[in-house]
Order: structure tokens, then C-alpha cells, then sequence
């Protein structure tokens, strides 16, 4: 096999949607700083796609915790093992043990640190015609049809997110809950546990989506399905990065500005 692809945050021009060619499909990477950040201030988002084999990729996106000290280098510390762990092993058969050991070793790297800082992550592993996630606080991975059917989407490790997949919120009372932004589990937090779901089929038009809060705390489920469902993924990911945009810069009237990342994925070719 050629060398394995490895694209990180640092590989991409910061509010530019990047298409990848896979051997698999299609994958689109974005992310944006916040409008209010001036200077030095960096993004503390980050973002990886990493090629284990011809059939198997990790997509992934963290959020250095808002407010803590050096967000910016608890998800770099996240998106770095991420990379350095599948870089170092193309087995397919042991990905859910090496996303287990990467994201325990960014968890104690974080923690050594001393400086209080966190991350959040949400993870893919997409393996031909099917997917599996990781995931540990509110950054989120959803996976939907092309006719708007959700098919997975991730519960939030936050009050908000469990009370929303427990009925007691609406959507709507979800997203303008002023808890929405509380997270209470983040590696490099106190204690760590991170979610590993079931691995389910990815259908050839079905549209996979990997963000941090950025875009979920911006614009609603239903308008983020509506922009990515269908047409082409460079469209869709243009379209989501401009509403995203557009509702931070308060056009509409909610908007929570923030940085904001997302991967987009398409299969093209058959299981």
C-alpha cells in the first residue's frame, strides 16, 4: 500500500472546506476559529482523517474545553495520539483497542500537564460499508439518509444531552437550554470514560457528519440534516459552514459564536 494518508488541522486552510479522496469515498474537513478571537488567540479545535489500510480510516474531531486554561492543547494532544497510534499500527483487527490506548494515553498526557486544560472528542472508524464511533463529551457524530432519517447520532456527555435523549427536553428547549454548553465528561477531566458504539451500515448515499459544538450549538438537528442529506459533499459542506457562520455573526438571532469544525463523509464504492 502507498503511504497512509494522515490529514490533521494543521495540514488545512483554516475556513476552507478541504475535500479528501478516499479509497472508500469521500471525506470534506472545515474548521474556523471563533469571529470574536483576534491575534494569537488559536482555535482550539482540531480535526484528523487517518487511513489505517485500503478499507479502514479514522475521522475525528476535538474541542479544547472553552474557558480552561490551553484548550488548544488538550485537543492537539487528543488529534497527535490519534495520529500516532494508527500510524504506527495498520492492523484492522485491534482499531477499537488502539482508539482505546490512544485516547487513555491523551487522557494521562492531559492530566500530566497540571494546567486544568481538557478536550473533547468524537470519533469514526469508517471500515468499507460500515462505521463504529468513539466518543467522550458533546462533540458529535451523526450519521443520516438522503431523504433526512437519522440513523445514529451520539448522546452528549453533558445534563442537556442526557435529559434530551431521556425525553425530559424537547429539541428545541435543548437547544436553547442555558445548561446546553455544561459538559461532564472530557478527557483529561478528573475521571474519563469514554462511549464506544455498535458498529452499524454506512448505505452509499448516506451522509456521515463529525462536529464540535461550534455547529450543533449553532444551527438545529433538523437545519443540519436539510444542508448535508443531499447534493454534492463539497456543497453540503459549504452550505454548513455558511449557516454555521451566519447564525454566530447573530443573523437569525441565536447565535453562540465559537469555533467550528466538522468532517463530512460519503461512501463510493460498494461493501
Amino acid at each position: 500500500m502507498a503511504t497512509r494518508l494522515a490529514v490533521t488541522s494543521v495540514d488545512i486552510e483554516p475556513g476552507i472546506c478541504q475535500r479528501l479522496e478516499l479509497s472508500v469515498g469521500e471525506a470534506l474537513i472545515y474548521s474556523l476559529r471563533a469571529p470574536y478571537k483576534e491575534g494569537e488567540t488559536p482555535n482550539e479545535d482540531r480535526v484528523a482523517v487517518v487511513q489505517i489500510d485500503d478499507s479502514n480510516y479514522i475521522l475525528a474531531v476535538a474541542d479544547g474545553v472553552g474557558g480552561s486554561p490551553g484548550g488548544a492543547v488538550a485537543s492537539a494532544i487528543v488529534v497527535d495520539k490519534i495520529v500516532e497510534y494508527f500510524g504506527a499500527n495498520s492492523d484492522s483487527s485491534q482499531v477499537t483497542a488502539t482508539i482505546v490506548a490512544a485516547l487513555e494515553e491523551a487522557h494521562q498526557e492531559i492530566r500530566a500537564t497540571g494546567s486544568g486544560c481538557a478536550s473533547t472528542v468524537a470519533l469514526a472508524h469508517i471500515d468499507a460499508g460500515s462505521l463504529r464511533t468513539a466518543h467522550v463529551g458533546d462533540s458529535v457524530v451523526m450519521l443520516c439518509g438522503q431523504r433526512g432519517k437519522v440513523k445514529l447520532e451520539t448522546i452528549a456527555h453533558s445534563p442537556v444531552g442526557y435529559a434530551l435523549e431521556a425525553g425530559v427536553l424537547s429539541e428545541d428547549e435543548a437547544f436553547s437550554h442555558e445548561d446546553r454548553h455544561v459538559v461532564s465528561n472530557i478527557v483529561g477531566g478528573q475521571d474519563m470514560s469514554m462511549t464506544l458504539g455498535a458498529t452499524v451500515p454506512i448505505a452509499l448515499r448516506d451522509t456521515l457528519l463529525l462536529a464540535t459544538d461550534g455547529v450543533t450549538d449553532n444551527l438545529r438537528k433538523e437545519e443540519i440534516i436539510e444542508l448535508i442529506r443531499k447534493g454534492r459533499l463539497v456543497d453540503c459542506g459549504e452550505a454548513l459552514a455558511a449557516a454555521g457562520r451566519a447564525r454566530m455573526m447573530n443573523e437569525g438571532g441565536e447565535g453562540k459564536p465559537d469555533d467550528m469544525t466538522f468532517v463530512l463523509f460519503r461512501r463510493s464504492v460498494s461493501a
